[in-house]
């Protein structure tokens, strides 16, 4: 046995038992969206072992006083690329991570972030600390080992927006809006020096809204509110970035034809069963993830659209 194959079965050995990191499994490139402001766009998937989670959006702003992260991905290895991709931007600190809501692919790379403030609604916050372990369990059994080391980090810092409205880091002002929709608590975040609003789960882009938490009628003021503060960009929890205000139009067109149809079907006494079936028009069955969306919005929505029905 020459000396080069022990060499270099001994480097192959190595990598075998070598735990895969963050750069392993997410290769993030932060797209530059505005000035001092980047986001990392997820892919336009369900989750799955390919993507490993990796499918919401998230992003940072460059301030003077330091780095603000918005979401931090689907697990530890996540928020550590995340936290790289942001170093090879600015040498400048992360300061502050603010929490959109409590879905597993927007918190759970907060692990990445345990040594700064974390800042979140407080329905938020809740949630993550009463269902957070149980949310990282489920993404684990979805996407595989890039979940190792990931637990739930709860947020530190509880955001009461009717008292800190607005909240500057140098010369970038964010006002801080909490509405709810998507989920029990959402919030947007507003940069009044660049006009991005960082949206959440309120705003879809191009894929199918997840709807299993949902409030539609609440949701559809939420995308009103949205309308409202005059956002030159917006930054959608799934789906590429826009510069007007396509996003919102889109999701709340979807949203009303999903309820629409949901009635519909009550009103003929059409079982879940048929419903979930039932073709979908081809605007709707363009967008990513359906009909899986579609499918799963009736399994949460259709019984309580189905009892008020017969009400």
């Amino acid at each position: 046995m020459s000396a080069r194959f022990i060499v270099l079965l001994c480097l192959w050995l190595l990598s075998a038992i070598t735990p895969a990191g963050a750069d392993d499994y997410y290769e993030l490139v932060p797209q530059r969206v505005a000035p001092d402001t980047y986001v990392f766009l997820g892919a336009l998937e369900a989750f799955d072992f390919d993507n490993h989670g990796a499918v919401a959006n998230s992003g940072f702003i460059v301030t003077e006083q330091g780095v603000v992260v918005i979401d931090t991905g689907p697990s530890r290895l996540y928020g550590e690329a995340m936290r790289a991709a942001i170093a090879r931007v600015t040498d400048r600190p992360v300061v502050r991570v603010y929490i959109t809501h409590a879905h597993a692919d927007h918190f759970l790379g907060n692990n990445a972030f345990a040594d700064v403030p974390i800042a979140a609604l407080p329905a938020t916050a809740r949630t993550i600390r009463s269902a957070g372990e149980a949310m990282a369990r489920h993404l684990y059994d979805r996407v595989g080992a890039a979940m190792r080391g990931t637990s739930a980090v709860v947020p530190d810092e509880i955001i009461v927006p009717d008292m800190e409205p607005v909240v500057d880091y140098g010369d970038h002002r964010l006002e801080l809006i909490a509405t709810a929709g998507h989920s029990p608590a959402d919030l947007m975040i507003l940069d009044r020096r660049t006009g991005v609003l960082f949206a959440g789960d309120v705003v879809f882009h191009d894929r199918a809204p997840a709807t299993p938490h949902g409030d539609i009628a609440g949701w559809q003021q939420a995308l009103a509110g949205a309308a409202r503060t005059g956002f030159r960009i917006v930054v959608p929890g799934h789906g590429p970035v826009a510069s007007d205000d396509t996003p919102l139009e889109q999701t709340g067109a979807y949203l009303r034809w999903l309820v629409e149809r949901l009635q519909a079907g009550a009103a003929r006494g059409d079982s879940a069963a048929e419903l979930m079936f039932e073709a979908l028009p081809p605007r709707w069955a363009a967008l990513a993830v359906q009909p899986a969306e579609y499918r799963r919005s009736v399994t949460y929505l259709y019984p309580a659209l189905e009892k008020a029905t017969l009400e």
